[in-house]
């Protein structure tokens, strides 16, 4: 964020140099050669006055002289011509143009005509940039001569120039304090967030060891913070007490519903036998809501607790749960078979991936005939390695499948005394490793249930503490 805030003034302060600094500067090129051009287009004016002066009063030897006095006293070339444009001067020390015609070109026709020309030409001779000016020497209507006065641009140029590296520098240095004052600015703004966004790490892993400094950085970050703190710390009471309930509801709920439990089978020798099924439905009732206390318990602190997902293998542990559920599928005279290839570690919330298959395969077996089989396939997915159990039961509709992940939901046409609470618990589990439950139909009837995980072996990819 300090990069961000930085590059953000320095933009808005480039941008504000750069609408100040090019157009002063182009101005001031622009008024230094209008200045330029009008102190040498008096001057050619001044001199070709002079001239014609001379001419008219048929002085015409004193016109080298002048012209040399005046091109040595501003550093500029000087021509003179007569009125048909023969050249009677030139200043320039190799000049050979003295007694050429020069009427054809276009500032000396131009003059000639009594129209005075000026501009900028490159000069074939010195290879530099000249201005030049050329006026007509008149008299009452009568041209006798043409003075052009050439001057260089080089002194000029380099006053445009350092004015340039003036106006450079002076941004360059304003550059460098904004560096300067906006990194120690942006510093003092981002630090605080940081500290914040440390802090929300920290309580999104279940415990604020190290809360922002509400003295630091803009008032409106020190509120924020305060305020964080102060969330924080009720959150935190929150899930503390929430925790406490959980494990105090543990202890507390099974002693009462195991000594219903007992109480209810001690009246069977001194029921009517008639009475007996309502007897076996009560105890079959505190039998689930038992399970149904401890599903929600589990449920609690899985949600209440922070959970850092660690590698298992996941092979060895289908394997095992198979093993262990083989017998009590035999009962029911259901088979149980694993396929597919060997899928390797992946990550899981630790004990997690027994609580995941012994509940799938506990849904499965309660809804499998005798003599049918539930397989578990491990494959391997686009996105992991996904474990599949397939029972070969009724199956269920569409929209059944969607809700069946919901608390307490129950198909209505159930007849099993499920609490609800078993696929919640998958679908919590899964997403606490960074992985997905599904529910699909099975090829020929039957529900296949999906577990996508992440592989252990991408490091980068490793999930986040869950909650």
């Amino acid at each position: 964020m300090t990069r961000r805030l930085l590059l953000s003034y320095l933009s808005l302060m480039l941008f504000v140099l750069l609408a100040l600094e090019v157009p002063f500067g182009y101005v001031y090129a622009r008024g230094e050669l209008s200045r330029f051009s009008h102190t040498v287009g008096q001057g050619a004016a001044v001199l070709s006055e002079v001239c014609e002066d001379r001419i008219e009063h048929r002085r015409t030897a004193d016109i080298p002289a002048l012209a040399r006095s005046y091109a040595r006293s501003t550093g500029s070339r000087v021509v003179i011509t007569n009125r048909d444009g023969i050249v009677l001067t030139d200043t320039r020390t190799t000049a050979t143009t003295i007694g050429r015609n020069w009427s054809a070109q276009p500032d000396i026709a131009s003059a000639l005509r009594s129209r005075p020309a000026s501009g900028t030409i490159h000069d074939s001779e010195t290879r530099a940039e000249v201005f030049f000016a050329t006026t007509p020497g008149t008299s009452g209507g009568t041209l006798r001569c043409v003075v052009r006065v050439i001057c260089p641009l080089t002194a000029l140029n380099e006053r445009v120039r350092d004015a340039w590296l003036a106006l450079a520098g002076a941004g360059l240095g304003v550059l460098v304090a904004v560096i300067v004052i906006g990194f120690s600015l942006a510093r003092w703004v981002a630090r605080p967030i940081r500290a914040l966004e440390e802090a929300t790490a920290q309580l999104a892993d279940g415990r604020l060891t190290d809360p922002p400094d509400t003295g630091r950085g803009p008032p409106e970050l020190r509120r924020l913070a305060a305020s964080f703190t102060r969330t924080a710390a009720r959150l935190q009471h929150l899930l503390r007490a929430q925790e406490a309930f959980a494990s105090e509801a543990s202890h507390q709920l099974k002693t009462p519903l195991t000594a219903l439990r007992l109480r209810l089978e001690n009246f069977e020798p001194h029921l009517h036998p008639r009475a007996r099924p309502s007897l076996d439905a009560a105890v079959g009732e505190v039998e689930r809501l038992g399970r149904m206390v401890q599903g929600l318990l589990a449920l609690a602190r899985l949600e209440n607790s922070a959970i850092t997902p660690e590698s298992a293998d996941l092979d060895a542990v289908v394997a095992d749960r198979a093993a262990m559920w083989t017998a009590f599928a035999a009962e029911q005279s259901v088979d149980i078979t694993v396929t597919g290839p060997d899928v390797g570690h992946v990550w899981a919330v630790p004990g997690g991936l027994e609580q995941i298959i012994d509940n799938l395969l506990s849904n499965a077996l309660r809804v499998s005939s005798p003599g049918s089989v539930i397989t578990l396939t491990r494959a391997h997915g686009s996105d992991g390695p996904e474990l599949h159990v397939v029972d070969q039961g009724p199956g269920m509709p569409e929209t059944s499948r969607h809700r069946a992940f919901d608390r307490f939901w129950r198909a209505c046409d159930t007849n099993d005394d499920g609490t609800g609470l078993g696929l919640p618990m998958v679908q919590q589990l899964t997403l606490a490793a960074g992985g997905e439950a599904a529910l699909h139909p099975a090829p020929g009837g039957g529900l296949d249930a999906v577990v996508h995980f992440r592989p252990s072996s991408m490091a980068r990819h490793r999930p986040r503490t869950a909650r």
